[in-house]
């Protein structure tokens, strides 16, 4: 498994939009089931979104339901966050995942990308 980039963190307001992109440096991710996870601080790291590696399955953590959206194409998984709220800032990660809901990771981490929600 190929490591794992993320991008398109930032700073903005509550009930603003991000989109966030993971990637492999450009190598095929289509064989793979991938998911998005963040961490804040103090907190344990918690499953946001999974996606199917044909893009035919996604789930998604309570709390954001219906506001973040998670996508996919071949080199690259997506997570568009919309209305996003305070308790949204975390710093998120992607990862290879598995599992009935796709929300069990098992790959290191990378780095992350921080998102920042003002009130």
């Amino acid at each position: 498994q190929a490591q794992l980039v993320e991008s398109g963190g930032g700073l903005v307001q509550a009930g603003g939009s991000l989109r966030l992109s993971c990637s492999a440096s450009g190598l095929n991710l289509g064989t793979w089931n991938m998911g998005w996870f963040r961490q804040a601080p103090g907190q344990e790291r918690e499953f946001v979104a999974g996606i199917s590696y044909e893009g035919a399955r996604t789930y998604y953590q309570d709390s954001v339901k219906g506001r973040f959206f998670i996508s996919r194409d071949t080199k690259t998984v997506f997570l568009q966050m919309n209305a996003l709220k305070p308790e949204d800032s975390a710093v998120y990660y992607c990862n290879y995942v598995w599992g009935p809901t796709l929300r069990t990771p098992h790959s290191s981490w990378g780095q992350g990308t921080q998102v920042t929600v003002s009130s």
